[in-house]
């Protein structure tokens, strides 16, 4: 797909079709990777999106009790 440069401000840059946002779930920001002659632009995801839900269900299940015990008998706690 050729698309062309454009004036934007005192910078140029791409305008990409809805329907190119939409297939890769493209919203307000993406991620631009360098490689060997490229640009590869790749949809900026969050890494701790959806945690909240996840952990809720996690305790709602009981599933976040610890299997250990976080201090052992002979462990010398200096304060």
């Amino acid at each position: 797909m050729e698309i062309p440069i454009i004036q934007i401000g005192n910078s140029k840059g791409i305008r990409l079709a809805k329907t190119v946002l939409e297939r890769y779930q493209i919203t307000d920001k993406v991620e631009l990777i360098f490689k060997e002659g490229y640009l590869i632009l790749k949809p900026a995801h969050h890494p701790r999106e959806g945690w909240e839900a996840a952990f809720e269900k996690m305790h709602e299940r009981r599933d976040d009790e610890l299997l250990i015990d976080d201090i052992f008998e002979d462990e010398q706690l200096e304060e």
